[in-house]
């Protein structure tokens, strides 16, 4: 039997979906226009004022947020209620090393920990689950998300962060959890160590399992269902959104609901900005109607997919999006990490480097590989080992402390990697997905 956590507005009629989306775009606008001067000068260059917004139909009159508008913004420019009314940030890496900071009030937290209790709930959550939340905590929106969503279902909650697999299998076997929360390339390692461990899907106690944060393919669901005996469910959020909840998988697994009564979801032409009917392949775009701290109106993820109203067999009435097949510009999800080739080349050249490098990742037994490749000038070319492992070394620290996550940095002879008549091959992504 299908479970709800607020079943009147997740299977709500689509005329009430729209009501309540169109009273609450309008009143959100005007407070954008009143409050954050940075988004109204955005507004008045496309000659448009809040009196010219009267329902979603007029959506596609507001000027578009980008990454680019939050790194200028940094940190306050964005602000929509007094610093006093802010109770909390969340933060994600940017493009230089300036980091996404987005803001909440209790109120903010409130909505985004119920939509985390509904894909909880979605997964078969009830107030007689023990969730094991194993999303890094702190700044990442991963484990506060989850772990807020999992206190509102009334789970018995185990706060274990990431890291650390025995302690985690350890408690997943001695408090029996049913329901498991982290990485999808997490999942995937907890359940190979547990095979070593002698453990079958039937001697875990784990019914679901809900996995975002990175990209992952329907193989690789399939495989973490079978170790771990369990139903594998996506989720999908940005921190500029508040964090994962913003759309989340049912039972159908047919596509991840978006909590449209919280977020309205365009599609465009990530060229043109063209809005493109649904249905049809693009650039996901999410205007939040009522986050109160920090507003994002039109904001483009970068994110390419589609959307579908087809109807759901679970009952909930929300539009689905499919798992996004890519981004439109270049960044990578690394371990669940946002790594921007940008960032490397920063820490290349003030390590003195010409900043000619590839980054090439894969995924090896569930888990994503980092390798990057530099290459030496001619003046500091060595074919000492002890000199290049130190260099090596620095490199790799270099790029831990703008990153987050560990490089294996290899350093190559001048001219070895291969020049492209046209844009640099920077990147090559081994990884299915």
């Amino acid at each position: 039997m299908e479970r709800y956590y607020q079943e009147t507005i997740e299977c709500a009629s689509r005329e009430e979906i729209v009501r309540i989306q169109n009273e609450r775009l309008v009143a959100q606008i005007r407070r954008v226009w009143d409050n954050v001067p940075y988004y109204r000068k955005k507004m008045e260059a496309k000659g448009v004022a809040p009196e010219d917004i009267h329902s979603i139909e007029d959506l596609s009159k507001l000027p578009f947020l980008s990454k680019d508008d939050l790194r200028t913004a940094y940190p306050y420019g964005l602000l929509g209620k007094p610093l006093k009314e802010c109770v909390r940030i969340q933060s994600t890496s940017g493009t230089t090393g300036k980091r996404v900071v987005a803001f909440y009030t209790q109120h903010d937290i409130d909505l985004w920990e119920e939509c985390c209790a509904r894909a909880i709930t979605a997964a078969g959550g009830t107030d007689e689950d023990v969730c094991q939340v194993s999303y890094g905590y702190g700044l990442f929106t991963g484990g506060p998300g989850l772990n807020g969503g999992s206190h509102k279902v009334g789970c018995l909650t185990i706060p274990t962060s990431s890291g650390n697999t025995d302690r985690q299998i350890m408690f997943i076997m001695d408090l029996k959890a049913t329901i498991l929360c982290c990485t999808p390339s997490y999942a995937a390692y907890l359940g190979e160590r547990m095979r070593e461990m002698g453990y079958g899907p039937d001697d875990i106690p784990l019914k679901a399992g809900i996995f975002g944060a990175e990209a992952w393919s329907e193989e690789m669901r399939r495989e973490i269902e079978s170790t771990l005996g369990i139903k594998a469910y996506d989720i999908y959020g940005l921190t500029e959104l508040s964090g994962p909840g913003v759309a989340f998988e049912c039972s159908a697994q047919g596509g991840m609901h978006i909590n449209e009564d919280h977020f309205i979801a365009e599609i465009i032409d990530p060229d043109t900005g063209e809005v493109l009917p649904e249905g049809t392949q693009g650039e996901l775009v999410f205007t939040a109607i009522d986050k109160e701290a920090f507003p994002m109106i039109r904001y483009r993820t970068r994110d390419i997919c589609t959307l579908t109203r087809e109807k759901c067999s679970c009952g909930r009435t929300h539009v689905r999006m499919s798992k996004p097949k890519g981004r439109s510009d270049d960044m990578l999800i690394i371990r669940g990490v946002n790594v921007f080739p940008s960032q490397i080349e920063t820490v290349l050249l003030n390590h003195g480097y010409a900043a000619n490098y590839q980054i090439i990742v894969d995924r090896v037994n569930n888990t994503d590989t980092f390798d990057v490749q530099v290459e030496m000038t001619p003046e500091m070319f060595t074919d000492n080992v002890g000199e290049i492992e130190e260099r090596q070394k620095k490199l790799s620290d270099g790029l831990k402390s703008m990153l987050g996550i560990k490089a294996k940095v290899s350093l190559v002879s001048p001219k070895s990697i291969a020049r492209s008549e046209g844009k640099a091959v920077r990147v090559i992504d081994k990884r299915k997905i």
